[in-house]
């Protein structure tokens, strides 16, 4: 019996691997769109995809993100200034990639852009910086998708959604795994709704990664600053030892992320590029061997796992 089982999944990861390997022709051809190129996924996907032969139209939030971005490029790739929190620049964007690609349409949409700063609880994060997130992570990608799906869907191309291994288990950074979650709802649907149109949809959940948004200093400052304009009764609720040890905890997750982002780009690349991409790619050990199997466990026991080592508030009963 457990021989037929060990040959039937041997079989399956056999066939699937055969599958994945079998690349989309012609990709010198092909046009992809990515937001969030100034640095980290955006910045490394872009490159790569410009050194494998792919037309790369990179959107960068700052003009010097933009001409850093070309001179570690060939001439095939080009940048355009987006802020994805813009309706007036999603639009300007979008007749850009328009002019560039004509006919042919958009091969593939990647919707990197994102921030997750302040890293706080819920009740020490302010309005505005809620806001932010969701406009960055959750409405831009929706209004930047809707915009240029035209473009795609003329191509029978690729709308790559880059979520969280947050966007799964939500645990910490509330507002942003609320984006996540967004994001991941919003690709699920779009995939349905699609799927006779020849547009395939991917997500991509990375684990903890070494960027941008994951720099110690700049993470730890901020969440200092969000403390200190806590109300006086949030501070009291939870007491200076309590947000001590919260950034300490912080700070060992962020000092254990990874520094290899191809375990990120790599998944992109594969959903750009593979005859038959997967729905979702989970990327980084920690997304695999542990929040991925913490997800499917039942509620009370992965509340447990995941809250074990933080610390009891003040004013705990």
């Amino acid at each position: 019996m457990w021989l037929y089982l060990v040959a039937f999944v041997g079989l399956y990861y056999l066939l699937r691997w055969y599958r994945e390997r079998q690349v989309v022709s012609h990709l010198q051809d092909k046009y992809v769109f990515i937001t969030g190129c100034d640095s980290g996924f955006g910045n490394l996907l872009a490159r790569q995809l410009d050194a494998r032969g792919l037309r790369v139209l990179a959107a960068c939030l700052t003009e010097k993100g933009a001409e850093q971005l070309r001179g570690q490029t060939s001439d095939r790739l080009e940048t355009v200034t987006l802020d994805v929190t813009k309706m007036e620049s999603i639009a300007a964007a979008t007749q850009w990639v328009k002019e560039h690609v004509g006919d042919r349409g958009l091969w593939g949409l990647v919707n990197n852009a994102g921030v997750i700063k302040p890293v706080t609880l819920c009740e020490w994060l302010n309005m505005e910086d809620s806001m932010n997130i969701l406009k960055v992570n959750l409405i831009g990608v929706i209004q930047v998708t809707l915009s240029m799906l035209p473009l795609v869907r003329r191509a029978r191309g690729r709308i790559v959604n880059v979520s969280s291994i947050l966007g799964r288990v939500a645990f910490f950074a509330g507002v942003y795994c609320i984006s996540k979650y967004g994001v991941e709802a919003f690709s699920d649907i779009l995939r349905r709704e699609l799927q006779h149109f020849g547009v395939k949809i991917s997500i991509v959940e990375p684990g903890y990664f070494r960027t941008g948004m994951t720099n110690l200093t700049q993470s730890l400052e901020e969440m200092k600053q969000s403390w200190k304009e806590a109300p006086k009764h949030i501070k009291e609720t939870y007491g200076q030892q309590y947000f001590d040890a919260f950034c300490n905890i912080i700070k060992e997750g962020l000092l254990g992320c990874s520094t290899n982002l191809n375990l990120v780009t790599d998944c992109m690349e594969h959903a750009l590029t593979s005859v038959y991409p997967r729905t979702r790619y989970s990327a980084g050990w920690d997304a695999k061997f542990f929040f991925i199997p913490v997800s499917y466990l039942p509620t009370s026991l992965a509340d447990y796992i995941l809250t074990r080592s933080w610390p009891k508030p003040a004013q705990a009963v």
